[in-house]
């Protein structure tokens, strides 16, 4: 049985960049988001559920649809939910244009969490993600930035010691692995990042599904209840997170004996590739097509 604390709902996978890092494949030509009447559906179903405490609101970007997102934090502030918000802050060109931005979420966003760095930026900390992190301290909003460092072998001056680790799954899969060293494929034998048993948050996007890890579904709240999906949730049992928890992603590779390159980035990088070759196999699992880029 899964036991959440946190649903994450992915209001769009639209964003304003095409980041190299993004694991969503954010992009302004993505497709999916989510209608007022689904999140109040998703709210609902997380209330009936009795343990969760946290709903964020993340993308892409979620500020595209801005009277969608405001609507939504009031309702799941209205539910009695803990709330938070993931934004790039590119709407912040003055600190009166955040203020005008933020005002309307002051009082009932718990958490608003601003992403720069040079994958969205030519700065660090860039002049929006600046006026955004100022008009959120002067409206009492709680705020903190998301920055990713760079590939571990491209050098840079600026330092990163409060940058989280890149991940070499999404489009990193694709356009940063030249930049990185690499690891023999059988050294990674766990999912550093994920507890696959008992994640406590999960992500929902536009389409129902329910993200334990970007772009694995272990089910789709548009056509089962969330309380349903949690009880019988057996990640052992699971046909991707299974070998994923006994061996990590050289189990998935072994499990299904699918071909392989000797080196890999970082077990991300495997278990992409790995998931790759499993689509058309595990349709319902491994999806949408955007977690993929694949057109839909």
């Amino acid at each position: 049985m899964l036991h959440l604390s946190g649903l994450h709902l992915l209001l769009t996978y639209k964003c304003t960049f095409e980041c190299d890092h993004c694991f969503v494949w954010g992009s302004p030509n993505q497709s999916g988001t989510l209608k007022i009447n689904q999140i109040q559906s998703i709210i609902d179903a997380a209330k009936s559920l009795g343990t969760i405490e946290w709903i964020y609101f993340e993308g892409g970007e979620p500020t595209l649809f801005y009277p969608i997102l405001l609507a939504g934090v009031r309702l799941a502030h209205g539910a009695g939910f803990q709330v938070g918000v993931v934004s790039n802050a590119y709407w912040a060109e003055s600190l009166e244009d955040a203020l005008l931005w933020l005002q309307p979420l002051a009082g009932m966003v718990n958490d608003l969490s601003i992403s720069s760095d040079l994958y969205h930026y030519d700065e660090w900390l860039s002049r929006q993600a600046d006026f955004a992190l100022q008009a959120a301290k002067r409206l009492e909003i709680p705020v903190g930035t998301i920055s990713i460092a760079p590939p571990a072998g491209e050098a840079r001056e600026e330092a990163y010691e409060n940058a989280s680790t890149l991940m070499y799954r999404g489009r990193a899969a694709q356009n940063l692995v030249a930049h990185a060293p690499m690891h023999p494929w059988d050294s990674f034998t766990q999912c550093p990042y994920e507890d696959l048993r008992q994640p406590g948050r999960v992500h929902v996007d536009a389409f129902g599904n329910l993200h334990i890890c970007q772009g694995i579904s272990i089910g789709n709240l548009f056509q089962e209840t969330l309380q349903d999906i949690c009880q019988r949730f057996d990640a052992e049992e699971h046909p991707i997170l299974g070998p994923l928890i006994e061996n990590g992603p050289m189990g998935l590779v072994m499990e299904y004996n699918l071909p392989h390159r000797s080196t890999y980035a970082d077990a991300c990088h495997l278990c992409d590739h790995a998931r790759r070759q499993l689509r058309e196999r595990f349709p319902q699992i491994l999806t949408p097509d955007q977690m993929y880029a694949v057109s839909p």
